[in-house]
This record gives structure tokens, C-alpha cells and sequence, in this order.
């Protein structure tokens, strides 16, 4: 799962320490992820409810709906609230809680812990130890983040629509994305299943659905600002790091035959090699990598206050908000 360092102009606790807190998100990840596993594979083994369910499933296979039913009779009393993901200690140890709704496979097991760790990441990105920002509820639906942060690897960093001040003025952004061997400025094309994007150098693109047409501004314009404001970023702080652009439409198609060299069109067609690429890298978090997003944080808006609770005398943070 990748990393999320910055969230629109959140406070994130990796602004305050990039070279720390990837490593130890992913040795947590790992530590809470042993403790689930065996706690699932012990609950599969000795828990008369679980084998019950099971044996029902199986007889029921294929008809969700009276399966979703019965599940929710069989489930425990004691099944927590899945609202936050409390942190206990100086070191963060995420709180992760297992909940009795048996999953069957060790996939299902696995979504269940990545939804609560998404929980976990939005935390990281909202709060530090002594301050925190007010996250907009959107982003714990939101579709598009979920799915970069749930599919990408561990190494991958992500800054989503993050805020940049250039020339004491903010700009938003639309997504980066730190992998270990470049930094690629993504942008998103929506739309229904199979419509047309009419690429061209224009300020606009064409948009075609169906019979319905429309007009859009040209993403490029987007990219093309974000990959100046990143390359002036690096050449002051003296980092070599490549810069890779892609237009991305998941669900549809791009036409523009005669597209620019430097940018990527990612559609139906292209985006699912593309994507197994970067999944691929199998690669580390390298120390360019994090210089890169280091250099990137030193030009970057954030907005926040300081928690209630925290004693600024002796470093101690009253913990009772994270408790609710």
C-alpha cells in the first residue's frame, strides 16, 4: 500500500521528518498485519460461529445478498466501530482493530486490513504529534485515492492535491507521485465507460459520449505547470530526479495520434501495463527519492493548530481526542 506524505494542505507528520516515517509506516504495516493474519487463522481454526458460516457460505455460493443476511446474524456483539485508528505512543503504533465479520479468504482478510489502514495513512496526513488540520470527509470516500494508495507499493509516495506556494501565492495541484526511479505528475480524465477524450494542443480537449459532446480544459496545461514548479523546485535544492507526466483515463479512450513525446496517454487501452510497471519496480525507498519529496516539502502550504492537551513544558500530549 502506498505511502500518503501530503494531503491538499494538511499537516502531515512526514513534512516533519520524510527520512523517518516511510520506514516506519512500513515496519508497522508488517508488525500489524502478523497480528491479524494469526489472529484470523486462530479464529479459523478453533471458532465453532466461523465454521458454521463457512459451511453456509459454501452451501449458499453465488447468492450474496441472502449470504450478507445471515452473516450479520452470526456476527459478534463485541464487532468495533471503524471510525479512527487511534495512535498510542510517541512512535504512532496504530491501534488496528480485528474485526469478528469472518472473512472467508485470506483476500477478504486483506481488504478489511487495508480499509483500516487507509483510515490510518489519512491520520498520518492530517496530524503530526502536536498539531493536526481539519480533513474534509470526502477524502475518506474518495475512489481515485483509495485506489492509488491500496494498489501501489509500500516504496511509492503520494502527494495528493497538494498546495504549493510559488511566489508567496498557493497553486493547487492534481497528484504526484514519488515511486523509487522518478516522480510522475499524474492527472485524471473523467467520464463514463468508453467515452472519448479528442486530445489536441488547443486550450480545450473534446469530450464525445455517445451522442453528447462537451468541451474540457486540455490537461496538459495542468501538467505542464506542475512539472515547472517541481523542476525549478529541484534545481534549487541541487536534486536529480526524473520527472514523468501522464494523462490518465481509466475508463475510457484518449485519441491524440500525435500526441506530445513527453507525456503518457493512459487510457482503457494502455493504463493496466503501465500500472503493472510501476508495480513491478520491486524497489526499496532510495535516498534520492526522499531528498526529492524533501525539497518538494520545503515549498509546500500547510495549514494547522496546535492539539489541545499538548504541554509544551514537559513534551506530553493529553491523548483524550484521539480516544472518541
Amino acid at each position: 500500500m502506498a505511502q500518503l506524505i501530503k494531503l491538499q494542505d494538511y499537516i502531515s507528520r512526514y513534512e516533519t521528518d520524510i527520512y523517518r516515517y516511510p520506514t516506519q509506516y512500513i515496519r508497522l504495516k508488517k508488525q500489524h498485519w502478523g497480528k491479524w493474519k494469526q489472529e484470523w487463522e486462530d479464529q479459523k481454526n478453533g471458532d465453532a460461529e466461523f465454521l458454521k458460516l463457512q459451511e453456509f457460505k459454501q452451501m449458499v455460493e453465488g447468492k450474496q445478498g441472502i449470504f450478507d443476511k445471515v452473516k450479520d446474524f452470526f456476527r459478534r456483539d463485541q464487532a468495533e466501530e471503524e471510525s479512527e485508528v487511534p495512535f498510542q505512543t510517541e512512535d504512532e503504533v496504530p491501534a488496528f482493530t480485528f474485526h469478528s465479520d469472518h472473512p472467508m479468504t485470506e483476500d477478504e482478510l486483506k481488504q478489511d486490513f487495508l480499509n483500516q489502514l487507509l483510515a490510518f495513512q489519512l491520520k498520518w496526513a492530517s496530524s503530526t504529534i502536536t498539531a493536526k488540520s481539519y480533513i474534509d470527509d470526502k477524502y475518506f470516500d474518495d475512489v481515485k485515492l483509495r485506489f492509488l494508495l491500496q494498489r501501489f507499493p509500500d516504496s511509492f509516495l503520494v502527494l495528493y492535491e497538494p498546495v504549493f506556494l510559488v511566489k508567496n501565492a498557493p497553486v493547487d495541484m492534481d497528484i504526484m507521485v514519488a515511486s523509487p526511479t522518478a516522480i510522475w505528475c499524474l492527472t485524471f480524465l473523467e467520464g463514463n465507460q468508453d467515452a472519448v477524450y479528442i486530445g489536441s494542443k488547443e486550450h480545450f480537449w473534446e469530450k464525445r459520449d455517445g451522442k453528447d459532446s462537451s468541451k474540457t480544459l486540455n490537461p496538459l496545461i495542468a501538467l505542464s505547470r506542475m512539472e515547472k514548479i517541481i523542476a525549478r523546485i529541484f534545481q534549487l535544492h541541487q536534486v536529480e530526479f526524473p520527472i514523468k507526466k501522464a494523462v490518465v483515463f481509466r475508463d475510457g479512450y484518449i485519441d491524440y495520434p500525435n500526441g506530445p513525446y513527453d507525456t503518457a496517454l493512459l487510457d482503457k487501452r494502455t493504463f493496466n501495463d503501465w500500472f503493472d510497471q510501476q508495480r513491478n519496480l520491486n524497489s526499496p525507498i532510495k535516498h534520492m527519492q526522499l531528498k526529492a519529496v524533501q525539497a518538494l516539502f520545503e515549498h509546500t502550504h500547510t495549514v494547522g493548530f496546535k492539539r489541545q492537551g499538548w504541554n509544551a513544558d514537559n513534551n506530553l500530549l493529553i491523548e483524550e481526542e484521539e480516544m472518541d
